[in-house]
């Protein structure tokens, strides 16, 4: 009886969904953060569209020293013990981008994984153990995430290359 119990736990376990963008979807704790504050060009934008998904777009600009906009999502901490994997419901452009954990949002560091969109609608997995340190594009040389908690997620997009982009989100939780 003992070992079937975490069995039960695992299979009836409901996914903890952070946001499910919607036309009344509060997108004020969402933040812009550009290469602006070094000194670059590099402008992102983030809206809600007419059909409820979240667009964050812009353009990325090499100019003095720039190469990365990204969108910060800051929250009350949120327990996220017994949950191994995030997923995302999106529609990319094709570009690379980063998304990044915070477990405490004063934290000089996050916790990064790379992933590349196709065009389409798709959900991407990432396993929170697989998120590693870094901080300002530098690799730490501390564990990857292992927290129970988070409060701030963060999609970035830096490709050391002037471009424009768009990412459409639906919906992010946790498994």
């Amino acid at each position: 009886m003992k070992t079937l119990i975490p069995l039960l736990i695992f299979l009836f376990m409901t996914p903890l969904t952070i946001i499910d963008f919607n036309n009344n979807s509060n997108i004020s704790n969402w933040q812009v953060v550009d290469d602006v504050v070094m000194g670059g060009k590099s402008n992102g934008n983030f809206q809600l569209n007419k059909d409820g998904y979240a667009v964050f777009s812009g353009d990325v600009s090499l100019e003095n020293n720039g190469g990365f906009s990204s969108v910060q999502y800051t929250f009350d901490a949120l327990n996220i013990t017994n949950y191994k994997t995030v997923c995302i419901k999106l529609k990319g452009d094709g570009n690379n981008y980063q998304f990044r954990l915070k477990r405490d949002q004063n934290d000089y560091y996050s916790y990064k994984k790379e992933f590349k969109t196709n065009g389409d609608w798709q959900t991407i997995k990432l396993q929170l153990a697989s998120l590693q340190p870094t901080y300002r594009g530098r690799s730490l040389d501390i564990p990857n995430f292992n927290s129970n908690s988070i409060e701030q997620l963060t999609f970035l997009i830096a490709n050391k290359k002037p471009q424009s982009f768009k990412l459409v989100l639906d919906k992010i939780w946790l498994e």
